[in-house]
């Protein structure tokens, strides 16, 4: 592991909380080794080199709890923004769960994303925040065929796995959801598997699924793309060319399709699928007022 140096961790306050209900970030690790053949973070406009290799910020813990004894208000702090806290190195390092500890101390929530299954170690933590502040998981889930997702996410702990974290959580009282993105044009956007993530969903406890039936590619990382598409989805790189030229944003073409699929079985089943409501629920209690994104 490669230490780098760092001035702060813990960004400062924004009370716009349109991505669920976030007031701070943190990122304590840069790079990422998940090895997912459509994130977003290599891209160029965010500068990180040698984006596979995963460096922790040197003296992260000190530097932490620096940041958090400075803020004037406490709030959710979100990790996993650009690099996931459960990298493979966290099991040694436990800086993630060094980090918990200090948002315990200090009073404050916490709103993690990750693909790891990793996540159950700090169930506790979780908790004991819990007693005091908003606790938010979030698991991406973007297939519910396991062969697939080795394709796609080839270092990261398989959908199966994923889904059984969930369960795990949920079982323990924590809100913990589904981030369903990317959905990949002519690879996932199909009715079966998003049929079949609802219901393991539903099956695992998942209180939310949060899509985006589509990907952003711009810069290096549509090189990168493509080059893997090349390896495992033969002649689909031509269907994106055609489709989206050059565009950053590439939708779905079944978007809408998928969006009534989700909307109809999400509310059939008793699933949030909205920001308002997934913030304001796993915000209740804690003196929450519920913002309005439009």
């Amino acid at each position: 592991m490669e230490f780098i140096k760092a001035k702060t961790i813990v960004s400062g306050y924004s009370s716009n909380e349109q991505w669920f209900g976030n007031n701070y970030n943190m990122n304590i690790y840069k790079g990422c080794c998940h090895g997912c053949i459509y994130c977003d973070s290599r891209s160029e406009c965010y500068g990180i080199e040698d984006f596979d290799r995963v460096r922790a910020k040197e003296n992260a813990l000190e530097i932490i709890a620096r940041d958090l004894k400075s803020k004037r208000k406490t709030g959710v702090v979100g990790m996993g923004a650009m690099s996931d806290p459960y990298n493979p190195f966290e099991k040694e390092y436990e800086l993630t769960r060094g980090a918990l500890k200090l948002i315990h101390k200090y009073g404050f929530g916490v709103s993690i994303a990750t693909k790891s299954d990793l996540i159950v170690r700090d169930i506790d933590l979780l908790k004991s925040i819990q007693t005091h502040s908003p606790v938010l998981a979030k698991i991406t889930i973007t297939t519910c065929d396991d062969a697939l997702c080795k394709k796609i996410e080839p270092n990261v702990a398989l959908s199966s796995k994923r889904f059984e974290a969930i369960k795990k959580l949920s079982d323990h009282g924590i809100f913990v959801g589904i981030l369903l993105m990317p959905v990949l044009p002519f690879i996932e956007d199909n009715e079966e598997n998003i049929m079949g993530i609802i219901h393991l969903a539903h099956k695992s406890g998942a209180k939310f699924i949060y899509p985006a039936f589509g990907v952003t590619l711009r810069q290096n990382q549509r090189d990168w793309y493509y080059k893997k598409l090349d390896v495992h989805f033969p002649n689909i790189k031509q269907k994106y060319i055609r489709t989206y030229g050059n565009s950053y944003q590439c939708s779905s073409p079944k978007a809408k399709v998928l969006w009534h699929l989700l909307k109809k079985e999400c509310e059939k089943l008793g699933i949030l699928y909205k920001m308002p409501d997934i913030i304001q629920r796993y915000k209740q209690g804690y003196g929450y007022t519920q913002v309005s994104l439009f």
